[in-house]
Order: C-alpha cells, then structure tokens, then sequence
C-alpha cells in the first residue's frame, strides 16, 4: 500500500493534515500526483508547481515543502509538506 501525509503549516503551527491512500498498480509518480491532487481537492486548494528543487528534495528525502510561490492562488498557510508514510515495492 502507498500511504502519502499532506500537511498545511502557518507560524510553525500545523493547521490541517490528510493520509491519502492508494492501492492501485499505478507508478510511484502517478500515485504521487494522484495522491496530491486527492488532497488539494480534500483541502480546497490549486495543484503546487514542482520546481526543480522541490522535486530534487523530494527524490532524495520522499519529502518536500511546497511554499507560497508554489501555488499560483493566495494560500492562507505557509507551506504544505508532503512524505511519503509508506511504499509497496
């Protein structure tokens, strides 16, 4: 099972977290866009950009911070960290 934790900070604070699951045979990229555009849905929020960083962080880490400048609308947080829980292989 794939188990990906969606986390919204502001201040330091944590203000919202999501676990999204994913069963399916997809790839590992496909059930990470999958999983975050199942939350940003949950949390009523636009798709992030992956800049260059983010996705090398993420490679390296299976986790990164997706700040302000990452989305294209006002967010009312100061950054969304994504990791990954779990991951069949």
């Amino acid at each position: 099972m794939f188990r990906m934790w969606i986390r919204l900070f502001k201040d330091n604070h944590m203000l919202k977290d999501l676990v999204v699951c994913d069963e399916s045979t997809d790839t590992r990229t496909q059930k990470v866009m999958n999983a975050i555009e199942k939350a940003c849905y949950e949390m009523d929020l636009s798709k992030p950009i992956w800049l260059d960083s983010t996705v090398k962080d993420f490679q390296l880490h299976a986790k990164c911070r997706f700040t302000k400048d990452s989305f294209i609308e006002e967010v009312p947080f100061d950054y969304m960290e994504i990791s990954i829980l779990e991951e069949d292989y």
